[in-house]
C-alpha cells in the first residue's frame, strides 16, 4: 500500500514536466508535495512548491527543445523514503538526462526530493 502511495505521488510530480502548458505545473505539483517540501537538486538545497516549479520549469525549457520525463524503474520503498529512476529526453534524439530520485512522503506527499542527476547524453538510435 506504502508503494502505491509513493508511486502515485511520484507519477504526479513527473507529469508536472510533461504538463501540456506552464500553466498546469504548479497544479500538478501542488497534487504531489507538501507546501513545505525541501528541494535537494543540483544546484543545493531549497524549500518550496516555488522552487521545485522553478526546476521543473527550467528543464521543461531546455534548449534542445520540449522534452518528455518518464519514469523508468518501479518504485522501491523499503523503508519511509522511496527511490525511483527517470529519464528525460528532448525531441528528434536530443540530449538525454537521467538520474534517480529519492524521495520521502508525509500524508501521501512528497515532502522532502533528493535528485540525483546523471549524464547528458544523445539517446542510443
Amino acid at each position: 500500500m506504502q508503494e502505491e502511495t509513493a508511486r502515485s505521488a511520484i507519477d504526479t510530480f513527473i507529469s508536472a514536466f510533461n504538463a501540456s502548458d506552464d500553466s498546469y505545473v504548479t497544479a500538478l505539483l501542488s497534487q504531489a508535495l507538501t507546501s513545505d517540501v525541501v528541494f535537494w537538486g543540483p544546484l543545493g538545497r531549497s524549500e518550496g512548491i516555488e522552487a521545485v516549479e522553478r526546476f521543473v520549469l527550467d528543464i521543461r525549457r531546455h534548449p534542445a527543445g520540449t522534452g518528455t520525463m518518464v519514469r523508468c524503474s518501479a518504485v522501491d520503498m523499503p523503508d519511509e523514503w522511496a527511490r525511483y529512476q527517470w529519464v528525460f529526453t528532448t525531441p528528434d534524439g536530443g540530449p538525454r538526462l537521467m538520474g534517480t530520485d529519492v524521495v520521502h512522503l508525509r500524508r501521501s506527499l512528497i515532502d522532502q526530493i533528493i535528485v540525483f542527476a546523471g549524464q547528458i547524453e544523445p539517446s542510443a538510435s
